[in-house]
């Protein structure tokens, strides 16, 4: 008798994590069992290679901590005690309780909650928004992240790629400005050290010496919050040294002289006293960069996270027309290339399912929601929670926890794991991972096409978002033929496939291939605004945003995934500084109280919280630390490893204290993603954050906060 020989069969997919570089993956798989994960190295971006929170991706999906069967809640709120039921079981009470609650309250008192836990077409961001608009449940505006970046950068160039990650290779000047690349876009930076092979000069513009600012032939620090006045200054320096490339700014802009203006009064010196950066550097970068062409700048989202983050995002997209950069492959400016993919948001969301004078909650105001401190009427009695863990990653910890702990607040959470979130759930829904799940990724940091197919059958009884959606259709008695769709028949009606951007590409075709680039031009010769051709109401760069008259202003695709422009209070129609909530030079008062500011970064081996309960990557990453500057720890009397307590009015958390000049004077850091259960105290660095809004796009001000630090 022979002995049995495995065959190692190769699935092509791709990573499905709320990250810029969407990786190619290829899934080994051996009798059922996936055995690696690996990159898929005929990827032009990301080109075999994944980052270290992939690096045991396979064991990921076996860890037996993983929920695999409906559950529903025995011990008290909060303990994470369940025991095991059926999925008829759960999909009863869910209608159960719901009827309940719409009868005597409404639809709109259930309230969804979701982000990017999965980045795909069939089970990402929007996944849930068509079940809960046929059911008439409050929309949930998800600002969580991009939505103040998108908001600036729609109002100033329109919904365009513009500089292509890979076309970073023909630059000649680099500014990093707010992202630590190596540690949150890992697969640009190999463009970005070609270019510096030939001779490009990499600047990096952050409050952190970051991992990527290391890596930089010059780090300037800045204050959190203060990045618009930098932006002007540069504009002041340009304009007055006549720096300026006038005949692309006559033919490609609006609203010169309004901004020529408006940088007028922002002169270095004045710059330096905001910034903390040092006149003669101001001027240093704004010469370089305009001088040294193609210039290019790759944004962050941590920009966003303060009160001015939007008019930064503003002050910075206009630099590259202000100078020319758009002429050349490899000039310009990127924040997200998604507005290249022809997506139908309209057809997954159902936008007309949504009744008049529905309500909208802000998701980063869900603390205040819960517990009241919101007029909502009525109030949210119902809570689903997919693709998020705001107990972590929402602003306003304590307030969110509080209200999880109403015992008339139904809580129905779909999740992998008994995430601090799903330990409150009434409900608890298993879902698949994703070598068990098919879709068409949604890319936000490259041009491909990514498709990702099912390598392995699911656990237990776990299910993909899609398919949990239809069930709870068929339960609420939904026979729309929107829930009778395939998953392919969805992405056929998801996407414009006879978009120039996707001819010649089909779905059969990434069946095959895994992949495909978008028709938008190749690396080597996309330069998309060359001669113009902005995406805005004028056709041209706006420095003066046409959209914000009139009391309007743009909130693209994260505002509920639904319209382009809305309503609102009126916006300053040019980019301006605005000082943020919580800053000594802003608020000298509470800083009396809580001298340091903080920022909570993504971390290098988590994925938000994803990954932060795995063993392997908790070795990685490190326990929760605090970064302090020296001169800040031995006022305190605080030595390097010593424990420290992190605190405001809103809350604290505590960490181990890393006495560092990385971080400035004035400031610390805590990385954000631990998850509070598994840290020292029960808390992390949310339980600080406020859940305030910057000043375009509702986005969060996680950069934009107050504590003192002292010993345990």
């Amino acid at each position: 008798m022979s002995a049995h020989v495995s065959e190692t069969r190769i699935i092509k997919g791709a990573c499905p994590q709320d990250c810029p570089d969407t990786c190619a993956f290829l899934y080994h798989v051996e009798d059922g069992r996936l055995v690696d994960v690996t990159g898929n190295p005929e990827h032009p971006m990301t080109r075999g290679g994944l980052c270290v929170k992939l690096k045991d991706y396979a064991e990921h999906h076996y860890n037996p901590g993983r929920i695999l069967y409906p559950m529903r809640r025995t011990g008290p709120k909060g303990s994470g005690e369940f025991e095991r039921i059926t999925w008829d079981e759960a999909l009863s009470e869910i209608k159960r309780r719901w009827d309940g609650i719409i009868s005597s309250y409404g639809a709109q008192a259930i309230m969804p909650h979701a982000y990017l836990g999965h980045q795909g077409t069939l089970n990402g961001l929007t996944c849930g928004d068509a079940f809960f608009n046929r059911l008439g449940a409050t929309v949930a505006e998800k600002t969580y992240c991009e939505s103040g970046s998108s908001t600036a950068w729609v109002m100033t160039v329109g919904p365009t790629g513009g500089l292509d990650l890979e076309s970073l290779a023909y630059a000649k000047y680099i500014v990093v400005w707010g992202m630590n690349m190596i540690s949150t876009n890992l697969h640009a930076w190999p463009f970005i050290l070609e270019a510096r092979q030939k001779g490009a000069k990499i600047v990096v513009i952050d409050p952190v010496r970051t991992r990527t600012a290391k890596q930089a032939d010059w780090h300037i620090p800045i204050r959190p919050g203060t990045d618009a006045a930098l932006a002007l200054g540069m504009m002041n320096v340009i304009i007055g040294e006549d720096l300026v490339d006038h005949d692309y700014v006559a033919r490609y802009t609006l609203g010169f002289e309004e901004l020529k203006a408006r940088a007028a009064e922002y002169p270095p010196e004045l710059v330096a006293e905001i910034t903390g950066v040092p006149a003669d550097d101001v001027r240093k970068l704004a010469r370089e960069y305009a001088a040294t062409q193609p210039s290019a700048i790759r944004q962050g989202v941590a920009l966003e996270r303060s009160r001015g983050g939007g008019q930064a995002i503003r002050a910075i997209t206009c630099l590259p027309a202000l100078v020319g950069a758009w002429r050349h492959v490899g000039g310009g400016a990127v924040e997200m290339p998604i507005w290249e993919f022809p997506i139908k948001f309209d057809r997954i969301c159902r936008p007309d399912w949504i009744k008049p004078g529905t309500r909208v909650v802000n998701e980063l105001d869900l603390g205040a929601a819960l517990t009241g401190e919101l007029a909502l009427d009525p109030p949210i009695k119902s809570l689903f929670v997919y693709n998020s863990n705001p107990v972590s990653q929402a602003p306003a910890q304590s307030k969110i926890v509080a209200g999880l702990m109403r015992e008339d607040l139904f809580t129905v959470v779909s999740e992998l794991f008994v995430t601090d979130t799903a330990r409150y759930a009434d409900i608890l829904l298993p879902a698949t991972m994703q070598a068990e799940q098919y879709d068409l990724m949604v890319t936000w940091g490259h041009l491909y096409m990514m498709l990702n197919q099912p390598a392995i059958a699911p656990p237990g009884e776990c299910v993909p978002n899609v398919e949990l959606f239809r069930r709870l259709a068929r339960t609420m008695g939904f026979d729309d033929p929107y829930w009778k769709m395939t998953d392919d028949e969805m992405l056929t009606e998801f996407y414009d496939w006879d978009s120039p951007a996707l001819e010649g590409i089909t779905l059969d075709l990434l069946k095959g291939e895994g992949f495909k680039r978008l028709n938008v031009g190749m690396p080597d010769q996309r330069a998309p605004h060359a001669e113009g051709n902005f995406k805005t109401p004028s056709g041209k760069c706006e420095f003066k945003a046409s959209v914000a008259e009139g009391g309007n202003f743009v909130v693209p695709v994260w505002r509920s995934m639904y319209e382009a422009m809305q309503p609102g209070d009126p916006v300053d129609p040019l980019p301006d500084y605005i000082a943020p909530y919580e800053a000594p030079q802003s608020n000298p008062e509470l800083a009396r109280r809580f001298p340091l500011s903080i920022v909570s970064p993504k971390p290098h081996a988590f994925l938000n919280t994803q990954y932060g309960n795995e063993a392997v990557q908790q070795r990685r990453q490190g326990e929760q630390t605090v970064l302090v500057h020296p001169k800040d720890a031995a006022q305190r009397g605080i030595a390097n490893g010593d424990f420290v307590r992190v605190f405001n009015e809103r809350g604290a958390f505590e960490g181990r204290a890393e006495i560092s000049f990385d971080v400035m004077p004035g400031l610390v850091l805590a990385n954000v993603g631990y998850w509070p259960s598994l840290n020292r105290g029960g808390t992390s660095v949310n339980a600080i954050s406020a859940d305030r809004h910057c000043s375009l796009g509702q986005a969060g001000t996680y950069s934009d906060n107050l504590v003192e630090v002292v010993r345990v």
